[in-house]
């Protein structure tokens, strides 16, 4: 992976972890009033501006004339990197706007599904990732090793039954294999060993890769969850914002 790939993965990581940690503050800090007040209505707004970004990524990936428009203007990389980014500072700004008042059934539900949205994608965009690339290098590594332990069973198996006639060293010059047939033997079973817990290893990154592909369909689930109980939080909002008005 590129240094700036790696650099890249690290702030994400570091933002994510923070917005998880982040709604804890429920158990220190409660401001009850600040959601409802001016300067928690415009926090509000623009974490909501910031979550209906992702949207535009999402869009244009589905939409093939939406993503040929676009496309001539900006990559879908880029896009993605916007997604990644208003994805994680959105959520931060609702939890700022939240104020850690969790009274009602919606804003729970709404935090909630909001994390697991973060989470889901974190899955989606570098834990799949870095599995699937695991699973390419072992089995590279897999394929060295099957070829190394073909060539010391080969050389296991040239040895002659007749073996004890003959010194350890004698035999070994003559067959051209460095060390005694003890000594082969020991290689064949090092090697076969490695060769056992490569096999398991890309097995259990397969299941891993697994899992992660069925982020995806819970990441898009969610999102769609999301933006329900969204559009329902901002017209209770709204309605409530008129009674008080009226």
């Amino acid at each position: 992976m590129m240094p700036h790939q790696d650099n890249e993965r690290l702030v994400i990581t570091g933002i994510a972890a923070l917005l998880l940690l982040s709604w804890l503050g429920f158990f220190f800090h409660r401001s009850p009033r600040f959601p409802g007040s001016g300067l928690g209505m415009i926090v509000g707004v623009a974490a909501a501006l910031l979550m209906l970004l992702p949207l535009g990524y999402t869009v244009c990936r589905r939409i093939a004339f939406v993503r040929a428009r676009v496309g001539q203007r900006i990559s879908l990389k880029s896009l993605m990197t916007l997604h990644v980014y208003a994805g994680l500072f959105g959520p931060l700004l609702a939890i700022v706007h939240t104020a850690h008042k969790f009274d009602s059934w919606l804003g729970i539900a709404l935090v909630a599904t909001m994390l697991f949205i973060v989470i889901s994608g974190y899955a989606v965009r570098y834990l799949s990732a870095f599995v699937s690339q695991e699973i390419k290098d072992k089995l590279l590594l897999l394929q060295t090793a099957r070829g190394d332990l073909d060539n010391a069973w080969g050389q296991l198996e040239g040895i002659p039954v007749a073996m004890g006639a003959v010194s350890n060293t004698a035999a070994a010059d003559t067959l051209g294999i460095p060390g005694s047939p003890a000594d082969t033997v020991s290689r064949v079973t090092q090697i076969a060993e490695a060769v056992a817990d490569l096999e398991y290893s890309i097995r259990l990154h397969e299941l891993f890769k697994r899992w992660f592909a069925v982020s995806l369909t819970v990441h898009i689930a969610l999102s769609i969850v999301f933006y329900a109980l969204l559009i329902a939080h901002i017209g209770a909002a709204a309605q409530y914002g008129f009674r008080w008005w009226s």
